[in-house]
This record gives C-alpha cells, sequence and structure tokens, in this order.
C-alpha cells in the first residue's frame, strides 16, 4: 500500500468496493472451511464403522453453515451498498421487502458506521471474539479494515492457488476489480 492509499481506516475504496471485499473473504473462508470437511481420515472411524470422535463431524458442518450465514449477509450488504433496494433483495431471496430489510438491517447498519480499529477488532475476548458469533471479528476482518488493498491482494493469491481450471481470472482476480474512490 502506497502512503497516498493510507489516511482512513477504509482505505481508497468505495463501499461497494469494500462490502465486496468482505464478501469475498467470507466466501474465501467458507470454501476453505468445506474443503477442510471433505477428506476422511484414517483417524475418524472404529475398524467397525463407528466413529472414533462423536460430534466432531457435526461441529465442522455448523462451522460451515456459520461461515455460509456470514457469507450470505455480507452479500446481502454488498448489494445493499452497491444500490439494491429492500424490495429487489426481497425478490432475488423469495421473500417480501419487509422481511429481507429486518433479515439484513443490522448487517447494513454495521457496515456502514465503518470498520472497527484494531483496538475495537479484538476487544476483551480477542482477536477472534467470542467463537461462533455472526458478528465476530477476527484479526483478518480488523486486517482487511486496516489494509484493505494488502487483503485485497492475499486473496488474489488465494484463487489464482485455488483456480482449478478456470480461465481468465487474469493476475488480481480480487484487487482488479475493486473501485477507488474519487
Amino acid at each position: 500500500m502506497t502512503e497516498g492509499d493510507k489516511g482512513t481506516a477504509a482505505g481508497p475504496y468505495t463501499d461497494a468496493a469494500r462490502a465486496r471485499l468482505v464478501a469475498a473473504y467470507e466466501a474465501c473462508e467458507l470454501a476453505e472451511l468445506a474443503r477442510a470437511a471433505v477428506p476422511i481420515g484414517e483417524h475418524e472411524l472404529h475398524p467397525d464403522g463407528t466413529v472414533r470422535s462423536p460430534g466432531s463431524v457435526l461441529a465442522d458442518a455448523a462451522r460451515v453453515l456459520r461461515a455460509a450465514q456470514r457469507f450470505f449477509e455480507a452479500a446481502a450488504v454488498f448489494e445493499r451498498v452497491g444500490g439494491a433496494d429492500w424490495e429487489r433483495v426481497g425478490d432475488v431471496l423469495g421473500v417480501p421487502a419487509h422481511s429481507a430489510r429486518a433479515r439484513f438491517t443490522t448487517a447494513e447498519d454495521r457496515f456502514r458506521r465503518g470498520p472497527l480499529s484494531p483496538a475495537e477488532a479484538t476487544g476483551p475476548t480477542g482477536p477472534t471474539g467470542p467463537a461462533g458469533s455472526l458478528g465476530e471479528l477476527s484479526w483478518w476482518r480488523a486486517y482487511m479494515a486496516r489494509e484493505p488493498l494488502e487483503a485485497a491482494l492475499d486473496l488474489d493469491d488465494w484463487v489464482l492457488r485455488h483456480q482449478d481450471g478456470d480461465s481468465g481470472l487474469g493476475s488480481a482476480p480480487v484487487s482488479g476489480g475493486l473501485a477507488r474512490k474519487r
């Protein structure tokens, strides 16, 4: 990040670009959690087929579900910040506008208040907050708020490592699409 990019915690990007970066991070986290749940380790089952560690796969699935909920919420915030009205959000989800508004208003308000300072992001419970809470802020979220370009470059690297035959992504599949403030 250059000296000219610093100045506000939000960085040089538009609100819609920052919201999309949050959604990209949540999608990345979801993908990593889901990918980690695929292999079946030798340690998971007894020779008779019974489970060695009851509840562990269900706990993994619960983490994936929470990550999917965070991605879902981040996507709705992105759409709202990008100009979609509640009617449009509701139409996409197949629910009335008032239901969409009730479901996502808090997340949108939290985003529009702006990124937290690193001290607020870590808070009294440490850098990851209470385990499993939907509003939890990790060190990565604090990093993303403080250094959005660097966070986007990290996501570029992640996408390029996991492209699985995708073509046409270019060398900056995340950072290349972020709109800067004018």
